[in-house]
């Protein structure tokens, strides 16, 4: 066996036609076991609807709500950034699932997850990681996230970079705002970033 097809090709002739959880650990592990697991990932239940939650053996790389991110186009996306071995492992993110869990509940204030930023790069990686740095209940501008990336005059690139990320909610955009208070937008839709700032105490 030298690649994942080999390896899903031979767990698959001898599993039935819809595979119990057990069959499909088996297959997960196994892919991991031969090191041809890259990504795994897993559907994960919110009170904003159900996350498609991805990380690689360095970190967390994926967070992405299914009602706007459908799961075919999360996992061709992971395959074209990442690697086309991308794998459902529910197993291999359960610390993940566990700091989400407690983050809705109320009773994480913040994440202690690994990052993966292999799949941003540039000035977003910059915007990013200054988002990250911002505390739970706290808020910052796009021209706070710019200044703080290093480029105070690209508000509107920052922006973009905020859109464009790939992990919402651990890395918070939500908590950026438009300079004067106006919420701006949200990768997941307004309702939700109004959703996790009334979570974090910031709007009543």
């Amino acid at each position: 066996m030298n690649d994942l097809d080999t390896v899903l090709r031979r767990a698959a002739a001898s599993l039935p036609a819809q595979p119990p959880a057990a069959a499909a650990r088996d297959v997960a592990d196994r892919a991991a076991g031969e090191g041809l697991l890259d990504v795994a990932y897993a559907v994960v239940d919110s009170p904003l609807g159900p996350l498609a939650v991805a990380a690689t053996p360095r970190g967390l790389v994926r967070v992405a709500y299914l009602e706007s991110w459908p799961r075919d186009e999360v996992l061709e996306d992971l395959a074209m950034r990442i690697s086309p071995r991308v794998l459902e492992a529910p197993a291999r993110l359960d610390e993940q699932r566990r700091e989400l869990d407690q983050y809705f509940e109320g009773r994480r204030a913040g994440f202690e997850l690994p990052i993966d930023w292999s799949v941003v790069r540039g000035f977003t990686r910059k915007v990013l990681r200054e988002t990250a740095r911002i505390d739970f209940g706290e808020l910052r501008t796009y021209a706070d996230v710019a200044s703080g990336a290093g480029s105070p005059r690209a508000v509107r690139a920052a922006g973009n970079a905020l859109g464009a990320n790939p992990m919402p909610i651990v890395v918070p955009c939500h908590r950026v705002v438009r300079t004067g208070g106006a919420l701006g937008g949200y990768t997941g839709g307004i309702e939700r970033k109004e959703f996790l700032l009334r979570l974090e105490g910031v709007l009543e």
